[in-house]
């Protein structure tokens, strides 16, 4: 008999202080209803990042995503407003842009034609003329909301919420504000498939370097571990070390620097982490139950052809780092299919992160049922 999503749900206890939390139980990570109702709560009802703000600065200027199953469109109209729709046109629903970015005059469908500003109204319906009760008015491409933050352009497919200020918190962006993130260019984008949840990724991100001492050499080397620490809002983590040259790994050394590096998570699946001039994203999305993309974007304080031996060799770090993470990863997934494991406990020096992480997602979970 299969077990109800409610009863799947009711097995997580929100309420338990980290000192006596456990993680979601395994099913939480293996059933694709849960990834379902994830997609139409934690991810349709949230702010999610879309693009680079760069992508999208001059009119014309659009790129197009999927979330949650929808197509998306994010255009610069013609009078420079930054506008969301969903990329579907009214005739017969094809996609109206196909192509994953560019720059245009006017967005046309290349089913029938039909044709919108790029402020999103109808513009032509060909061979249209004697159709009897026809608003073009009416017809224009249907919106959604969309928000630019420092760097980067956010959407959000639900028609009703906080805005990003509101999701994200006024102090936090204060905070991000602090770092001047507009001197960083961006550099390089990084695609990365890992045959896990997504949640896992995530959970591995926010176990407070836990893990780093023993998967990650290299970064634990330039980190100070035992002032490693955790700070929680109402939906977002800053983890954040302060750095160390002694005994640094001369690779990761290199280009690992500063005073500080910042891990930064927002709920539920957009991440940056930050150092002296080096800054990458982190864009978390599943793929499946069992498999999850993460996208990088690399961002650099000098992107010129002298900085490119530097930048290049920071990526290599990432990508070190990264194919460390996809090992462990795999392992934990198949780990979760076992009969041999249903819940763990959370560590209460390390694991604060996680604990915010599941709560937040219980809450939208639960909500998105009752909905």
């Amino acid at each position: 008999m299969t077990t109800p999503v409610r009863q799947i749900l009711d097995r997580y206890d929100p309420s338990r202080p980290l000192e006596s939390a456990c993680t979601p139980p395994a099913s939480w990570y293996v059933d694709p209803r849960i990834l379902e109702l994830e997609l139409e709560t934690a991810f349709a009802r949230t702010w999610q990042y879309a693009c680079r703000a760069d992508q999208v600065r001059e009119p014309g200027g659009y790129v197009t995503l999927e979330l949650a199953g929808e197509p998306l469109l994010i255009v610069r109209g013609s009078d420079r407003v930054l506008r969301g729709f969903f990329n579907v046109c009214r005739h017969h629903a094809a996609a109206v842009m196909t192509a994953g970015s560019g720059c245009v005059k006017r967005l046309t469908c290349p089913y029938h034609g039909w044709t919108y500003t790029l402020e999103g109204a109808l513009k032509a319906a060909p061979a249209f003329e004697n159709v009897r009760d026809f608003d073009a008015a009416a017809n224009g491409l249907v919106p959604v909301a969309v928000c630019t933050w420092e760097n980067w352009v956010f959407v959000r497919i639900a028609p009703e919420g906080p805005t990003l200020e509101e999701f994200i918190g006024e102090d936090v962006v204060e905070q991000v504000r602090a770092l001047d993130l507009g001197r960083l260019h961006w550099f390089d984008r990084k695609h990365y498939v890992f045959d896990c949840n997504w949640k896992v990724f995530v959970d591995n991100y926010l176990d407070g370097g836990y893990h780093v001492p023993y998967l990650h050499k290299g970064l634990g080397s330039v980190l100070d571990y035992n002032r490693y620490t955790i700070e929680n809002g109402r939906r977002h983590c800053l983890q954040s070390s302060p750095m160390v040259t002694r005994g640094a790994e001369s690779a990761t050394g290199a280009v690992r620097k500063g005073d500080r590096a910042l891990y930064y998570w927002f709920y539920p699946n957009f991440m940056f982490n930050w150092y002296e001039g080096v800054m990458d994203t982190n864009l978390v999305y599943p793929r499946g139950v069992h498999q999850t993309e993460v996208i990088f974007d690399f961002w650099f304080a000098d992107v010129s052809e002298a900085a490119r031996e530097f930048n290049r060799a920071s990526i290599d770090i990432a990508n070190r780092v990264q194919d460390e993470d996809e090992g462990i990863c795999r392992s934990v997934q198949r780990g979760l299919r076992s009969r041999a494991y249903d819940t763990g406990r959370l560590s209460v020096r390390r694991e604060a992160g996680e604990h915010l992480f599941h709560r937040l997602l219980h809450a939208d979970l639960v909500a998105g049922l009752g909905s």
